[in-house]
């Protein structure tokens, strides 16, 4: 780790811990250095909202455990109740967008939102670039500094960099933080692979060195089932068609459009072949599926991004605001390694036409096109696409949407079999649908209630 400091001050640092080993591990790296330690554990999630009795989420062995570690190293630690502000800032919001058909990832707006942001408000830690109070964390990224060009009055700036783990890497789930909350974090483990950091925790004697490695979304906990089984608890059902975008005849029903995933399992019994998910349309309250897992409607070529936001604010990639674009890499899911792309604004490519004229007029967004080697699968509404210079994440943004030449022609296909003058058939639902129509300018879409359609879904929330 590096930390630019003043060297006449005491250096003091707050872990952020859950529980795991990892921030376990985290801290005890920290409590052999000569620094002003303690530590803090957040409770983001009330059980008892659902329940009445703590349950689901269990946050009382999270916190018995952070309790033990630091008796063990001992640091002081306390615990800090979040759970009004990750259920109005995280919570609340994701439900919006998993209602209306999106995929939301919480986890990505919870780092800069609660971790980064409301934790970060409460912890003693200055707003200056040479303070000498961080946040440490058990996030498998790491943190390099800028060196800056000659004559530039301005200090460096943190860089986030990818994992020594590429498979642990989470760099992208911290793609949404600010350039201050970056500049205060601290990511002791991002050097080590998971393998190493277990046999850390067993080398210590830690407390949680053989405790199982928690997956998933805190509000849903240790809950059994679908996560869907999950959401119908808060989201009613809304009964719609599930058509086969093939043939466009409907071969079942669903019950809401987020009990369904772009890209995933439509899971339909009865037919003779596995159907996936291709696309979901908000207007016409459908799923629309297709046959096995490899289809070439389940894949997109471009992907465009709104509410993006570079970790440097004021320093856009080289190359953007040309027309060749910016020569990057992208990445839609943890796990997933970064694929090439190239990265340009709308207003500097043909895809603007793609875009609701709301949107742009009055915002630019970011368009991604990968080549025909590396196509994305199960391109969703509402995800985020985090965007690299090889192993540095620049930042991110929302996917509007992601389509392919072939997609379009399928869609412009159900959309003609469906509508008659704006209304939906009523094999498909009674709704009523206005669809918006204007200048195509070089797209090769000839029906403006394909393009009209497919960008219904970039209606997403402000969270950041």
């Amino acid at each position: 780790m590096v930390l630019i400091y003043d060297l006449n001050q005491e250096i003091r640092v707050v872990v952020g811990m859950s529980g795991g080993v990892d921030s376990s591990v985290t801290a005890k790296l920290l409590a052999d250095q000569d620094y002003d330690l303690s530590a803090v554990f957040m409770r983001n999630w009330d059980t008892r909202d659902e329940y009445g009795t703590d349950q689901g989420c269990q946050w009382e062995r999270d916190w018995q455990d952070v309790e033990r570690v630091c008796r063990s190293l001992g640091i002081p630690c306390k615990m800090i109740d979040l759970s009004k502000e990750y259920w109005n800032r995280i919570f609340e919001p994701s439900l919006q967008l998993w209602e209306s058909g999106q995929t939301p990832n919480p986890d990505v707006w919870c780092n800069r939102e609660i971790k980064f942001g409301a934790l970060l408000d409460r912890l003693p830690i200055n707003a200056t670039s040479k303070s000498n109070a961080w946040f440490a964390t058990g996030h498998y990224a790491r943190k390099s500094w800028s060196i800056p060009l000659r004559d530039d009055p301005r200090d460096p700036r943190p860089m986030l960099l990818s994992a020594k783990d590429p498979i642990k890497d989470q760099a992208f789930y911290l793609s949404s933080i600010t350039e201050f909350g970056l500049s205060r974090a601290l990511f002791p483990i991002g050097g080590h692979l998971k393998s190493e950091v277990r046999e850390l925790a067993r080398k210590y004697n830690l407390q949680t060195a053989e405790r199982e490695e928690s997956m998933g979304l805190c509000f849903v906990g240790e809950r059994s089932g679908r996560f869907s089984n999950f959401l119908s608890s808060y989201i009613a059902p809304k009964p719609g068609s599930i058509i086969d975008l093939t043939n466009n005849k409907q071969v079942a029903e669903h019950q809401g459009l987020w009990t369904y995933t772009i890209g995933e399992n439509a899971r339909i019994k009865g037919l003779p072949e596995r159907m996936f998910v291709a696309h979901r349309d908000p207007a016409l309250n459908a799923v629309l599926v297709v046959p096995g897992s490899n289809h070439e409607l389940l894949y997109s070529d471009t992907v465009v991004l709104r509410n993006w936001s570079w970790i440097w604010r004021d320093t856009p990639p080289p190359g953007l605001l040309t027309e060749e674009g910016f020569k990057g890499s992208a990445k839609i899911r943890h796990r997933m390694p970064t694929v090439p792309c190239t990265v340009k604004l709308s207003s500097t490519t043909n895809a603007r036409n793609f875009l609701p004229k709301s949107l742009s007029d009055t915002e630019q967004s970011l368009i991604l096109t990968f080549p025909e080697a590396n196509l994305q699968k199960g391109i969703s509404p509402g995800q985020t696409a985090a965007i690299w210079d090889g192993e540095w994440c620049l930042g991110c943004g929302t996917i509007s949407t992601g389509f392919s030449s072939s997609l379009i022609e399928a869609l412009e296909r159900f959309y003609q079999d469906h509508t008659t003058d704006g209304m939906i058939n009523s094999s498909v639902t009674r709704m009523e649908v206005k669809p918006k129509t204007r200048t195509l300018g070089n797209s090769s879409v000839k029906n403006a209630k394909v393009k009209s359609r497919l960008e219904r879904t970039v209606g997403v929330p402000q969270v950041f």
